[in-house]
């Protein structure tokens, strides 16, 4: 779903980020609509200059992304086609009209935007949209549908200020509509979702490192030693033979927590077992970034100052010969000129020295030199 900031308003359209004040965004097209069919059902409307639909240009399927845009001369006639045709059908879909707001930093932002859950099969996105417009002006009001039209059961809506939005989830969230409590939170982007802490209950463990000589009922009886398991299974290949990993469902939070504890590290055939909770791929991918990111930022402080950039390298020197050259300066960490696909020195390589000091000197002693030039450490 698009995220903004509130923006400067010119009789009612957004003008910030250079997007036209008649411009309009058109969301859940269906996906095998035309530009000219798009501009037919806006050809009530005065005013349209362009009709442009969002293709996937970075394969050559070049296929709709079910979306578009609706160019107006002036604002006015936008809004007059904004009241009229969103929340109306086009070729079988309900579809979205809001203003087309184009800057990334605004639609990142994630202010005024919010998630609700838990809603009524029979609720469509008109009505979600009044439930939630008395709070302030919404932008965008988006239902989660199935392809057959059916709601999932969730969506966003978006407002032009975050305290409308506040108070939006502090009168809606836990109210009950149609029978069903509604759960209405601020939306948060799945890459900056709080994943669970180290206190969280569980039941599901992942193992891996099983030894594939050993039968699946013995691991299991295993793992039952600490309380009654509700689901076992092994991953197998196309042949069933074990692929070394599995999951064990345990009944109480407390027998799984035990077996982590018991089992983690423990010899079982030949293999040393490796047992964890079982994360989400979500949350994996989460861990794994955070990690990276934090090693990343640990070697740059590790070796600020003695990395050195060297360019114009002659295309016959070797890495060998490179720290051979630099030697003489201190104790150097690695060596390497880069090289294109077919083996061909670039010109230019890094050489990382043991301290900031051994990377100055370097820079100071050949810079400038035959054979090569050193720029810069960082």
């Amino acid at each position: 779903m698009a995220v903004n900031n509130s923006q400067t308003v010119v009789g009612g359209g957004p003008t910030a980020g250079g997007v036209p004040a008649g411009s309009l965004y058109v969301g859940d097209l269906h996906p095998y609509m035309t530009e000219a069919q798009l501009e037919e059902a806006f050809k009530g409307f005065k005013g349209v200059t362009s009709v442009r639909l969002g293709r996937d240009t970075a394969t050559a399927t070049n296929r709709s992304l079910r979306y578009g845009y609706v160019n107006f001369t002036t604002p006015e006639e936008a809004i007059r086609a904004m009241e009229v045709m969103n929340h109306s059908m086009l070729h079988g879909r309900v579809i979205r009209v809001m203003w087309s707001h184009r800057d990334p930093d605004a639609r990142k932002s994630g202010i005024g935007n919010v998630f609700v859950k838990n809603l009524s099969e029979s609720i469509n996105s008109v009505e979600l949209e009044e439930m939630f417009k008395k709070f302030g002006r919404t932008l965008s009001c988006k239902l989660a549908m199935f392809e057959d039209g059916k709601s999932k059961g969730y969506g966003f809506v978006q407002f032009e200020s975050e305290e409308s939005a506040i108070a939006a989830i502090e009168k809606l969230n836990g109210t009950t509509v149609r029978n069903k409590q509604l759960y209405v939170a601020k939306f948060v982007r799945k890459s900056d979702r709080v994943f669970p802490n180290p206190d969280v209950k569980y039941t599901n463990l992942y193992m891996n490192n099983l030894d594939p000589t050993l039968k699946e009922e013995l691991v299991e009886e295993k793992f039952s030693e600490f309380g009654k398991t509700v689901s076992f299974a092994i991953a197998k290949d196309d042949h069933g033979n074990s692929r070394g990993f599995g999951f064990v469902n345990f009944a109480n939070p407390d027998d799984a927590r035990r077996a982590m504890e018991g089992m983690n590290g423990s010899q079982l055939g030949s293999k040393v077992l490796y047992v964890a909770r079982a994360q989400k791929k979500a949350e994996r991918k989460h861990i794994l970034r955070r990690l990276f990111e934090e090693k990343r930022k640990e070697q740059m402080l590790k070796f600020k100052g003695s990395n050195v950039y060297v360019k114009n390298i002659d295309d016959d020197v070797s890495d060998e010969e490179l720290v051979e050259h630099f030697s003489q300066c201190g104790t150097i960490t690695s060596a390497k000129i880069m090289r294109d696909d077919k083996g061909i020195s670039k010109g230019f390589g890094f050489v990382c020295f043991s301290t900031p000091e051994e990377g100055n000197k370097a820079v100071n002693t050949f810079h400038g030199k035959k054979l090569i030039t050193c720029i810069c450490c960082f």
